[in-house]
């Protein structure tokens, strides 16, 4: 196991630098780069300039939006495309950068600060928030980690329960009925049914009921929010919680619930159930004790992966529709605002975490089941 999993750990350099590549080339000849807009910006701001004087021809206003080749060389330098493509590419990975030049080389090379790189966990600022990536992730966490926790623990159990249920009346009307409604909320997208909430429950004057709030994870900044009790902190918490969390989760019943009344179902007609019910034990001790043992091992060795993405979940869509601020939106404006700095920090962080989850999935399989074996596998 000690050399497989060495083995998994120094592919995932090579996958690293594969996905970061790609996506580093492709974002060079994608139009519209922070160059490109800051353009737009500053011929903008100037036209408006010269409508507002009313004293600057046609021809003034023609010269006013050309740029100075001077500001634009500084453009470049702010956002490191003055350099060669090569050295850009490097700096993605590994770059040393002596912040002293004329230092020891030694004591510079072996100084933490003078390299740069996502190889070592620096993924640089942020081109149009001044913040680091890192800081502006931690800031969206909130939002996408009270999404991913909640709503990942919440539908595992809940699937399992079903899951059993079903299993155990297969083929009744509770079992029909369930598989319904399961199949509709799988079919619906979570984006419709908080459109859908929003206009029925939500603050707006056509709404049946305004259950829903604004905005936001909490009522912070209402007056005598600061008064309220831990309690009534939690409650509001969990009010403004409730809407998105059930369009986050409304598409994620039906796979795991079907997937463990199959399990089920699957292991009860295999032969040591039927020793164990000739043996004399319940159902109910038959179920708990033998093929649930089985039967779960599909969802349990997904829980890994499922554990390390939930903390860094987001929408987009759901996130705008409820006024929320996290990954999905920040992500999102990255995409669109050619951030590059956030679009290959967040992918690295997802491309790791990924790449974590299945290594911890293979491990689990093993010591979870002992009829997989390493060995076997190498063999």
């Amino acid at each position: 196991m000690t050399s497989y999993i060495l083995r998994r750990l120094l592919l995932m350099i090579p996958t690293l630098v594969g996905i970061l590549t790609i996506t580093f080339v492709v974002i060079q000849f994608v139009p519209g780069g922070p160059i490109d807009q800051m353009k737009s910006m500053l011929r903008g701001h100037s036209g408006v300039m010269g409508e507002a004087g009313g004293g600057v021809t046609a021809q003034q206003g023609a010269k006013a939006q050309e740029l100075d080749p001077r500001h634009l060389e500084a453009l470049k330098k702010i956002y490191h495309l003055d350099r060669p493509f090569w050295e850009r590419y490097l700096r993605t990975f590994i770059w040393y950068s002596p912040q002293t030049p004329t230092g020891n080389f030694s004591n510079d090379f072996f100084n933490r600060e003078n390299w740069e790189g996502f190889l070592v966990f620096k993924f640089g600022h942020s081109f149009y928030r001044n913040k680091s990536v890192l800081e502006l992730i931690k800031e969206k966490l909130p939002v996408s980690v009270s999404l991913g926790v909640i709503s990942f623990f919440t539908t595992y159990i809940a699937c399992i329960i079903l899951g059993i249920a079903k299993a155990v009346r297969s083929g009744s009307s509770f079992d029909t009925a369930s598989s319904f409604v399961v199949l509709i909320g799988y079919s619906t997208p979570g984006f419709v049914l908080g459109i859908l909430l929003i206009v029925l429950l939500g603050p707006g004057d056509g709404a049946i009921a305004h259950w829903i709030p604004l905005s936001g994870l909490t009522s912070a900044g209402t007056p005598g929010y600061e008064s309220w009790t831990a309690w009534e902190k939690f409650v509001d918490y969990l009010h403004h919680l409730a809407a998105p969390l059930a369009c986050f989760m409304i598409g994620s019943f039906a796979t795991l619930t079907i997937l463990t009344k199959n399990s089920i179902i699957e292991e009860m007609g295999k032969q040591y159930v039927l020793t164990a019910r000739a043996k004399g034990l319940t159902q109910k001790r038959v179920l708990y004790k033998h093929v649930l043992k089985n039967a779960l091992i599909p969802l349990i060795t997904g829980f890994p992966i499922g554990f390390l993405a939930m903390f860094f979940t987001g929408s987009l869509l759901i996130e705008q529709i409820f006024s929320l601020d996290g990954l999905g939106l920040l992500s999102y404006q990255a995409v669109i605002q050619r951030d590059y700095p956030i679009v290959l920090g967040s992918l690295f962080i997802f491309s790791i975490l990924t790449l974590i989850g299945q290594l911890l999935t293979d491990i689990s399989y093993v010591l979870i089941d002992k009829r997989i074996t390493f060995d076997d596998s190498q063999a």
